[in-house]
């Protein structure tokens, strides 16, 4: 590992010596390191090297001039502001390819913490305000010089689309066991899949989304817990505002863990939603068009089919796109997600009505 080290940080010309190197367990999909590298004058210096899983991503080098085009732009117009900072080789480069055809980045290391859960009210709002600054930041940047990495990744009608081709199809014989599972998707699939066709339709701006707003995606201070930049870039893409709050408040107000085997556990707490409302919808209020802040609510409702619907699509054919620890793992987190998306929707005026407020005190 050292010697790979080595090669990549001259590759992206950091002065002196690696010393340490420290596996980072966070996050399931690439490979994370934090290298100290000893300064010529001999101080310390810390960077994180990222190894990117290309199977995952299979077009890398899009999503590094992704991110090359979005944290330039944040940095040129925020210059008094935290932004991450990827190290770039001689030839302007911002990644490189090691002998092994192994995938690497580079950036600074912020001193700071990561959240995986809170219940602190104070920081999930700082949260959201984090993520609504994020779309600021952005709001002027032309969308459409970005390369959507992952076609149709929040393309919830076609989500829909494929996971009922499957059923038809029943490619491991397990469509009898989740009839009822089906039954409610079939139910819920056109309203589920309204905002999608709104925005092929051109209903929406196409905003610059982050597509995977949680907790452990925001960098916050040791010992004030104030957010300090947004991190993790690979998803962001064109796309809309809603999705980015539905995605949160799906993942941060559910009363349960995303395969908790008892679904009846799974429900919406209306007091986390409420504060990352005022944190995201307070930054937000003046950029987001009244159709998009409209939608906000059912776009939480859409988004947590839509991933009900991939963990289902995974379990009937064959468990080969996420992790699982057991058979019917994608099974549990399908009727987990379910029953929040249920509750989404009993709830769907009470939590139009707290938007409302937040939105109208935020004008």
């Amino acid at each position: 590992m050292k010697d790979a080290v080595r090669e990549i940080g001259a590759a992206f010309r950091l002065p002196g010596e690696p010393v340490q190197i420290e596996t980072i367990t966070n996050g399931n999909i690439n490979a994370t390191f934090r290298v100290t590298y000893q300064n010529p004058d001999g101080t310390q210096k810390p960077y994180i090297f990222q190894r990117i899983n290309t199977v995952v991503f299979k077009n890398p080098v899009q999503i590094m001039q992704n991110i090359d085009l979005v944290t330039s732009h944040i940095r040129a117009h925020y210059p008094q502001e935290k932004t991450l900072h990827f190290h770039h080789t001689a030839e302007g480069k911002n990644y490189v390819f090691t002998d092994d055809d192994a995938f690497w980045r580079v950036m600074n290391c912020v001193d700071s913490v990561t959240l995986d859960s809170c219940d602190d009210l104070s920081v999930i709002e700082a949260t959201g305000k984090a993520f609504g600054h994020f779309q600021n930041q952005l709001a002027d940047f032309d969308g459409a010089k970005l390369y959507e990495t992952i076609p149709d990744f929040h393309n919830t009608k076609k989500r829909l689309d494929t996971l009922f081709q499957h059923i038809e199809e029943d490619p491991c014989g397990r469509v009898n066991s989740v009839q009822a599972e089906i039954a409610y998707l079939r139910s819920v699939r056109e309203t589920a899949g309204e905002l999608s066709v709104r925005y092929a339709n051109g209903e929406f701006p196409v905003r610059v989304t982050h597509n995977d707003t949680k907790f452990n995606n925001v960098l916050f201070d040791r010992e004030t817990k104030a957010p300090l930049v947004v991190i993790d870039l690979d998803t962001v893409m064109p796309g809309m505002a809603m999705y980015d709050f539905g995605d949160a408040v799906r993942f941060i107000a559910n009363t349960a863990a995303e395969d908790e085997p008892d679904a009846a556990k799974a429900s919406v707490d209306t007091e986390k939603f409420a504060a990352f409302c005022r944190g995201f919808v307070g930054e937000v209020a003046k950029g987001l068009t009244q159709p998009e802040i409209d939608a906000l609510v059912l776009a939480a409702f859409s988004i947590t089919v839509e991933l009900a619907a991939r963990f289902l699509d995974d379990y009937l054919t064959g468990d080969q796109y996420f992790k699982i620890n057991y058979p019917e793992h994608n099974l549990v987190r399908t009727r987990c997600q379910l029953a929040l998306a249920q509750d989404f929707m009993r709830k769907r005026e009470a939590l139009e009505e707290i938007v409302r407020n937040v939105y109208r005190s935020a004008k």
